[in-house]
C-alpha cells in the first residue's frame, strides 16, 4: 500500500517540567518553524499532544522532543493520512495536561492501575467477573466502545471523580478495566479509584488507538468508531468485524456521523437523510433562530 504524505503523532510524557511557561512559548515557536499543526499542552507534569505534518516534518519532531532526555522515552502513536488533521498550531500552558481537578496530586510515574496490553485486555475482556469502565465521556463512548462497557454519564473529564464515587462504589472489591482514546487519561483516573480505595485496577495501555493496531488483536470487540480530537473525528478501530453503534439525534438511525449545530455548537450524530432535513441544526429552536434575524 502507497503511503500517505502526511502522519498524525498522538503522545503524552508525564515528567517533572521546570518553569513550564518558557519551554510552551519556545516549544511553540519550533513547532511554527517546523511547519506541523495540532494541539499540545504542557504543564508542570509533563507535556500530552498530538499534530499532523508530513513524513519528514513528523520525523523531524520526534527526534528532537526525544533528544530532550525529559522526552527520551516518548511513546508516539502515528496514523498515515492524505492531509492535515489540524487547521492552525497550538502549543499552550496548563495546570493540568488533562483536566481532572482532584483533591489530591496523582502522580502517574508513581500510583498507577495495571498495564494490559492488547492482548492481555482483549482476554481480560472475556471474563464475566470483570468491569470494563470507559474512562471517556459519554458522546465519545455514543460513538463506539467496548463490548459490554459502563457509559459515564459525564460530558467533561473533570466529573469523573464525583461521578465515580456515586455510582462505582460498590464495585471497590470487584476488578476493574479502564480505557480510553491513547492513555492518558487512564493514568490520572486509575491512580485516583486506587485512592479511593478500589482493590484491582488495569488500564489498556496505549489506549484504544493502540489497541486497533495490534496485529494479534485487530480491534476485535470494540464496537463502532474511536472519537478522536482532530479534523477526522473519528477513525475505525474493528478489523475483525466493524460496525455502528451510534444512533441519529433525530430519527434513531444507526450513524457515524458528527456535526455541529451552527447555532449552539452542540455536537450530534446525525443520519444523512436528518441532515439534509435539519440542516445541521440539533432543534427547530436553533433553526428558527436563524430564520428569524
Amino acid at each position: 500500500m502507497e503511503k500517505q504524505p502526511y502522519r498524525i503523532l498522538l503522545f503524552y510524557k508525564f515528567v517533572r517540567i521546570d518553569d513550564p511557561e518558557t519551554f510552551t512559548a519556545e516549544h511553540l515557536q519550533y513547532c511554527k518553524d517546523l511547519g506541523v499543526k495540532g494541539r499540545i499542552l504542557i504543564a508542570s507534569e509533563g507535556i500530552n499532544g498530538t499534530l499532523s505534518g508530513t513524513y519528514e516534518q513528523t520525523e523531524r519532531y520526534m527526534q528532537a522532543l526525544t533528544a530532550d532526555p525529559r522526552f527520551a522515552d516518548t511513546v508516539f502513536k502515528i496514523d498515515e493520512s492524505e492531509e492535515h488533521a489540524f487547521k492552525k498550531i497550538f502549543v499552550r500552558h496548563k495546570e493540568e495536561l488533562v483536566t481532572f481537578r482532584y483533591e489530591k496530586e496523582l502522580d502517574p510515574n508513581v500510583q498507577f492501575g495495571t498495564r494490559l496490553s492488547p492482548k492481555e485486555f482483549h482476554e481480560q475482556l472475556q471474563k464475566e467477573e470483570v468491569i470494563v469502565l470507559d474512562g471517556r465521556t459519554d458522546y465519545e463512548y455514543d460513538l463506539g466502545h467496548f463490548r459490554g462497557a459502563i457509559r459515564p454519564d459525564i460530558d467533561s473529564f473533570r466529573d469523573f471523580p464525583q461521578w465515580i464515587r456515586d455510582n462505582m462504589s460498590e464495585h471497590k472489591d470487584k476488578t476493574i478495566l479502564t480505557y480510553c482514546t491513547g492513555g492518558i487519561r487512564c493514568e490520572k483516573l486509575t491512580g485516583f479509584m486506587l485512592e479511593e480505595g478500589f482493590a484491582n485496577v488495569a488500564q489498556l495501555e496505549g489506549g484504544i488507538v493502540t489497541y486497533g493496531k495490534d496485529p494479534e488483536v485487530q480491534g476485535d470487540l470494540f464496537d463502532g468508531k474511536c472519537y478522536v480530537f482532530d479534523e477526522r473525528i473519528s477513525v475505525p478501530i474493528n478489523q475483525v468485524a466493524p460496525s455502528v453503534v451510534g444512533k441519529c439525534y433525530h430519527c434513531d438511525e444507526p450513524t457515524d456521523v458528527y456535526v455541529n449545530c451552527p447555532v449552539c455548537n452542540l455536537q450530534h450524530l446525525v443520519c444523512e437523510s436528518c441532515a439534509d432535513e435539519h440542516s445541521h441544526y440539533c432543534s427547530d429552536v436553533c433553526k428558527e433562530t436563524v430564520t428569524a434575524v
